[in-house]
């Protein structure tokens, strides 16, 4: 086996697992912001050609997979598995956006954390010897999203400042044995975390402490510090999140604030684009980490990363009933390739 535990919650790769290709597809807001540069596509349409937001984020993801399989140089009865999910119940956007592909299919829900929990499964996986190519793949979008969680667009409802933008986009993952430049050398598995808050327009303030909870016995596991990585990436804490993360993490005797980076931060400009706290969903982290991650560990401006999706766990079912937001992180270690142990 390639794997072995580490710790209380953590696998260290002994033989990394390869990202052999990352691809990125996002909607015409997420185009104008300060990534434009760097996603793959950029859709002008926010119904991809389709007749419904469901069906719109389908094919965003379907051709985010195809893209991503693509630049690997791989057809698609190469794939062993898909490791996907999305925001939408049942995740249907996922088994109606891939069903075509034909490749076997695990079915995933972590909330925004999905992109994550995709990447550490698919790595095992491969580590395991069970697959000697797989794909990690989410999505979300916003029209879908304020659908399924708050309001039809045309209510016209007041968001507060706290309020996070839900990102139109879907991000994948090759994962494989093939040489490439950027490789995961560990994962450390979140666990749900709830301090009993119920405000789903503050999901940055439910999901900080489970940041708190997997980034801390990351370092615990591996016995490091903050300084022993380039960047600590949260997946969609905002403004409101992010500064409850450094104050926890501070209780612990941790300072993570000069190299903290929250892709929901990263994706829009909050000043011009009128997104409040920042950006969230499952694309927020998958599209970032794809655009502007990788490409700085590929380069080896960056030689390790510690890659920490973040989600809230709640349904409607469950905010109608009067229950907390629970959160949840998934952590994964990313590294320039030849960085050494994981």
């Amino acid at each position: 086996m390639d794997g072995q535990t580490a710790g209380a919650q953590s696998i260290r790769f002994n033989a990394p697992v390869s990202i052999v290709s990352g691809a990125s597809i996002v909607g015409k807001k997420e185009g104008e912001g300060p990534l434009r540069d760097a996603f793959d596509l950029i859709g002008e349409d926010p119904m991809f050609g389709t007749d419904s937001w469901e069906a719109a984020e389908s094919t965003l993801q379907k051709e985010t997979a195809g893209l991503a399989i693509a630049k690997a140089g791989l057809k698609n009865w190469q794939i062993r598995a898909i490791y996907a999910g999305d925001l939408l119940a049942q995740s249907v956007a996922s088994s109606f956006g891939i069903a075509e592909l034909g490749i076997p299919v695990y079915g995933l829900y972590g909330a925004c954390s999905t992109m994550g929990e995709a990447l550490s499964l698919g790595a095992m996986a491969v580590a395991g010897g069970y697959g000697e190519y797989v794909l990690a793949l989410t999505s979300s979008h916003f029209a879908s999203a304020e659908k399924e969680f708050r309001f039809p667009l045309a209510y016209g409802n007041q968001r507060p400042l706290s309020a996070t933008w839900t990102v139109t986009g879907s991000g994948a993952c090759v994962l494989g044995r093939k040489d490439a430049k950027a490789q995961i050398a560990g994962v450390t598995t979140g666990k749900i975390v709830d301090y009993g808050l119920k405000d789903p327009l503050n999901m940055g303030a439910c999901m900080a402490p489970a940041a708190c909870d997997t980034i801390y016995q990351n370092f615990m596991d591996f016995n490091r510090m903050p300084e022993d990585y380039d960047q600590i990436i949260t997946g969609d804490l905002g403004k409101v999140g992010q500064q409850i993360l450094w104050d926890l993490l501070a209780e612990k005797g941790y300072d993570i604030s000069g190299r903290h980076m929250d892709c929901g931060l990263k994706i829009y400009d909050g000043k011009t684009q009128d997104t409040h706290s920042g950006g969230s969903g499952c694309g927020c982290a998958a599209t970032v980490f794809v655009s502007y991650v990788l490409p700085k560990i590929e380069s080896g401006e960056w030689k390790r990363v510690l890659f920490v999706p973040t989600g809230a766990l709640m349904s409607k079912v469950s905010f109608n009933e009067g229950q907390s937001v629970p959160g949840i992180a998934h952590g994964v270690v990313v590294e320039s390739a030849g960085k050494g142990e994981g």
